[in-house]
């Protein structure tokens, strides 16, 4: 059994409400997908996920909560997330297009635009993605 402790962490979205909601969604199994900038991983110099590695969940209080391992990765343009991949992200969005205006309100927001340095940052179809599918492996905590 892999000890939770000494896996990378995966941080979904910012420490607060949305990352307690997208953390909730997991442990309550209704999220199996996320999606996230290339860019993201440029900029923190982070590898992109591999199927078969694992991580430990994390809350907003930095506690790591359960362990997840990422079953698929795919890079695409932001035109072309297909509907399953943003249903699994269990965000409640009832349509393709909602999905998408909410990650862009996420993707330029001042957040994110200050982790990427780019304070005048925006997406547009050809902003590439990286979609990864997961699964719980230990939510014993």
């Amino acid at each position: 059994m892999t000890n939770i402790d000494s896996l990378p962490i995966a941080e979904f979205g910012f420490p607060g409400a949305l990352r307690d909601k997208l953390v909730f969604a997991i442990c309550d199994g209704s999220k199996s997908s996320t999606t996230s900038l290339v860019a993201e991983y440029r900029i923190e110099n982070e590898p992109v996920p591999q199927a078969g590695s694992r991580q430990a969940v994390v809350d907003s209080e930095g506690r790591r909560l359960l362990i997840i391992e990422t079953t698929h990765v795919e890079q695409v343009r932001l035109s072309e997330v297909p509907w399953e991949h943003a249903r699994d992200e269990g965000e409640g969005h009832s349509s393709l297009s909602e999905w998408r205006f909410a990650h862009e309100r996420f993707w330029e927001g001042d957040e994110l635009r200050s982790v990427l340095m780019e304070p005048t940052f925006v997406v547009d179809d050809d902003t590439l993605v990286v979609l990864e599918r997961f699964r719980v492996v230990d939510g014993s905590r």
